[in-house]
């Protein structure tokens, strides 16, 4: 199995997550917090991803990435932080009854 198929079952649960809160109160400041969480996340990943491939820490078989690198880190390593920026809000707000504010 290769990691962009891992990766699409955790981006199908985000974007009906998302989906779900698009009448809620306030998506769009959400969008725009969870996408700058998301860019601050990209960055970092790309940073200590690069380093700790790098030192050598861990690799990736070429045979099970795309081939699409941002600094040394294969793109769909960069799946994860982006889910979380905007999946976490999401079931936050799915989680509050409407009309109150988290």
């Amino acid at each position: 199995m290769t990691y962009t198929l891992l990766v699409i079952p955790f981006l199908l649960i985000t974007a009906a997550a998302v989906l779900a809160t698009i009448r809620r109160p306030r998506f769009g400041r959400r969008m725009v917090a969870s996408a700058i969480a998301g860019g601050v996340l990209v960055a970092l990943t790309t940073v200590f991803d690069s380093v700790m491939i790098a030192a050598d820490l861990f690799t990736y078989p070429e045979h099970l990435i795309s081939g699409i690198r941002i600094g040394l880190a294969p793109i769909e390593d960069f799946a994860y932080p982006l889910c979380a920026a905007f999946l976490l809000p999401a079931i936050l707000t799915l989680l509050t009854p409407r009309g109150e504010r988290p």
